[in-house]
């Protein structure tokens, strides 16, 4: 099969017509005009050489970090080179959401390896394969505790921002009732997660670690939660969890998390992968696809798609989600990367991003107006004061290579992973040292 299918221009022009619109811009319409750009400033006639030298002087525009000391969400880590040589084979890159399931027996048994490494993870019973991203994650798990007679949401105020929109807007879409549980040095108030249960709420969301790197006291988040009723949703960093106690080990119902750090570049953003995995209780509730292991007319081993909740394969009224399609690629990489690094390697990687996180965090916080915002413990992440004019800083610390922390209240949240060096780790503080002169 070639790597290249082309199209006619007729064929084009029919694709379009079909989606209801008549040109291809008009299939951008939704975005600001300022982010498009119209046309590339490359004069007719050119030949491929020249060609590559005009893209290669646009692409020099683009800023490329030595040294990467931000995370919030999207995570700098090392890809062994079997992950990109593995899922670019072409009958892998074709993968797609198998709708003559069985057919596909390649895909349904890559599904379900990669399920079966996140309940390993989590120590959960199930998982789908698979949601968006971690945020879309978060906001289908909150859907699928919901019933008629629970449907408030309460989620933890030291969540990633940009998950707890995407959770609010789904809850705003079906009616459902949001609360943001205040933070209360860093970490969830369970004082006043008391004081907001009640008998219409349908489940808590927390992260641990959370936003602001610190790790939170999440059994006893999911034991108030269970107190009155409510579910326990745990987003979970799959790097931390090789050290950290299971979301199941928690008392979480689901856990669902960024999969993102497992063998998949940063990539201006995207595509990422969000994981959901649950209890026994919960399974039939779980979003998107389930695949299962059986045996074959002979014996075999052999897979089927076993759970489908989307509205596509169910009557419309009774389907949990709409989740369309399928992350099989993304899940992939996943899978290959957890396989290349093995329960040793994934853990060695969560060790060195504390280790390297604690001398950072020892460096920076020794520098005079850089003291740490909040006291306990954290994962790779940690938020500092910061001493002047923030955007000046970055702005220097940009000049020298460096990515910087990442503007919060109050300060500058800093990630180190496996990937930053005892010395850039040292560079970063002496700029730092500097500037605060």
């Amino acid at each position: 099969m070639s790597y290249y299918v082309p199209s006619t221009e007729s064929e084009q022009m029919d694709m379009l017509r079909e989606a209801g619109v008549s040109s291809f811009s008009e299939l951008y319409g939704d975005i600001p005009r300022e982010l498009l750009v119209e046309r590339l400033d490359i004069p007719g006639g050119c030949s491929e050489l020249e060609t590559r030298r005009r893209m290669e002087k646009l692409a020099a525009g683009n800023k490329i970090f030595r040294s990467i000391f931000r995370g919030a969400g999207a995570y700098n880590h090392y890809i062994p080179a079997l992950v990109k040589q593995i899922t670019s084979r072409e009958e892998f890159v074709t993968c797609y959401t198998p709708y003559q399931a069985e057919i596909s027996q390649g895909t349904l048994q890559a599904i379900f390896e990669f399920q079966t490494m996140m309940c390993e993870l989590t120590g959960l019973d199930a998982s789908n394969a698979s949601v968006y991203d971690g945020a879309s994650a978060a906001a289908e798990a909150a859907a699928m505790c919901r019933d008629r007679r629970r449907s408030k949401v309460l989620l933890s105020g030291t969540s990633n921002p940009r998950l707890a929109e995407v959770v609010k807007t789904y809850c705003y879409a079906s009616g459902a009732d949001f609360e943001v549980i205040p933070p209360k040095n860093g970490v969830t108030d369970a004082d006043g997660l008391r004081g907001m249960l009640d008998e219409t709420t349908a489940c808590v969301y927390m992260s641990n670690p959370n936003y602001y790197g610190l790790i939170e006291d999440a059994g006893n988040i999911g034991d108030i939660a269970h107190s009155r009723g409510a579910k326990f949703v745990m987003g979970v960093n799959p790097i931390a969890a090789a050290i950290l106690r299971t979301p199941a080990e928690c008392g979480a119902d689901v856990a669902v998390g960024e999969a993102q750090p497992l063998g998949m570049p940063l990539s201006f953003g995207g595509p990422y992968l969000g994981f959901m995995t649950a209890s026994a209780e919960m399974t039939r509730r779980l979003p998107g696809r389930i695949v299962g292991e059986t045996v074959d007319a002979d014996g075999g081993r052999a897979f089927v798609l076993t759970l489908q909740a989307r509205e596509q394969h169910i009557r419309r009224e009774k389907a949990s989600s709409n989740i369309c399609s399928n992350q099989a690629l993304c899940a992939l990489a996943a899978s290959v990367y957890l396989t290349v690094m093995g329960p040793e390697g994934l853990r060695n990687v969560a060790l060195q991003c504390v280790s390297k996180a604690r001398y950072a965090s020892e460096r920076i916080s020794s520098i005079p107006g850089f003291e740490m915002k909040y006291e306990g413990g954290f994962f790779h992440e940690f938020v500092t004061k910061c001493p002047g004019d923030r955007d000046k800083l970055l702005m220097a610390l940009e000049a020298r290579g460096i990515l910087g922390g990442l503007p919060v209240d109050g300060g500058l949240l800093w990630c180190v992973t496996e990937m930053n060096t005892r010395e850039d780790i040292d560079e970063l503080a002496a700029v730092l040292k500097g500037i605060g002169r």
